[in-house]
């Protein structure tokens, strides 16, 4: 009985602290990789691309790097990159109309990574420089159109700016997904109070208007009313 007890303690102290340095230790001198979903390892040494891998699982490092699996840990860099669909929201893109309103554009757009060696070695930021390109995208193709198009058609302006990033993403190692105009509106404060005022002054007259249109009726009721009194009681 003790002999079992011994030896169930020696095999718990095996699975808690050996192993686990084992297999860490087997890891670091490159014999095994463990990529997970959503990710992708790219493998550099000496300045080259050795190996990529990109569908999760368990991986037997030498029959994709060869030799160079076993020193890629100490004199190389693994790099694991998020593949997984990722979004990004531009908060008030400015442009100016055809009769020239100050506007702003919010433009929320999906992008991910379809080639991990273009995305690591193509542009240093490649998703500041994937901003950016949106920014000015939607800038240079939505400035100058009219005021009427700009706050309703909505969906053809989103085609627009998509069409016109999505050749250069991909150079970078993106992919772009959806891009959609979220919201369109009038940057100058100024202009804001005077259209403002115009709607309530319109809304005013309108108001006005049925006021005095229905006092009106109320008026031609009440004298066809008396008039058809006074016949009868003639």
């Amino acid at each position: 009985m003790i002999e079992f007890l011994i030896g169930a303690f020696g095999t718990f102290i095996f699975c808690l602290i050996a192993l686990p340095v084992t297999l860490g230790l087997i890891r670091a001198f490159g014999l095994y990789a463990i990529v997970e979903e959503g990710t992708c390892h790219v493998y550099v040494l000496f300045g080259n691309v050795v190996g990529v891998l990109r569908e999760p699982g368990l991986y037997f490092l030498p029959a994709h790097l060869g030799l160079s699996a076993f020193i890629v840990n100490w004199l190389g860099r693994r790099h694991v990159l998020d593949m997984r669909l990722d979004q990004k929201y531009l908060r008030s893109q400015p442009v100016n109309s055809e009769e020239g309103a100050p506007m702003g554009v919010g433009v929320w757009y999906e992008m991910k990574i379809s080639d991990p060696v273009a995305y690591l070695f193509r542009n240093a930021d490649p998703q500041g420089s994937l901003a950016a390109n949106v920014s000015n995208a939607t800038i240079r193709t939505l400035s100058n159109l009219p005021l009427s198009e700009m706050l309703e058609n909505r969906h053809a302006m989103s085609r627009a700016v998509r069409e016109e990033v999505s050749p250069k993403s991909a150079e970078w190692g993106y992919q772009l997904g959806s891009v959609y105009i979220r919201k369109v509106h009038f940057r100058d404060n100024e202009m804001i109070r005077q259209i403002e005022a115009k709607v309530v002054n319109r809304l005013r007259q309108v108001t006005s208007a049925i006021k005095q249109d229905g006092a009106n009726q109320v008026s031609i009721i009440t004298s066809t009313a008396e008039r058809q009194a006074a016949v009868e009681f003639a």
